[in-house]
């Protein structure tokens, strides 16, 4: 994982161009559905979509903070 949110249980994994293979692609998903099984949520960002978007990327991140924490 790249990045945590404790509060939100929220695991943000930044996939770059090694993600992208049938391997790779298959670990992924095994190890996602592992962490969801415990209760986390876990988001994939390619970083061409940060490089061509990052604002928005950053506003996608932020939703889905504000969306898991309790209120």
């Amino acid at each position: 994982m790249d990045f945590y949110c404790a509060k939100a249980k929220l695991i943000i994994e930044l996939d770059g161009g090694g993600h992208f293979n049938a391997q790779a692609e298959k670990i992924d998903y095994i190890r996602t559905n592992e962490l969801q099984s415990l209760g986390f949520t876990v988001i994939h960002i390619a970083n061409n979509d940060i490089d061509r978007n990052f604002t928005g990327v950053c506003q996608f991140i932020d939703e889905a903070v504000k969306a898991l924490i309790p209120t």
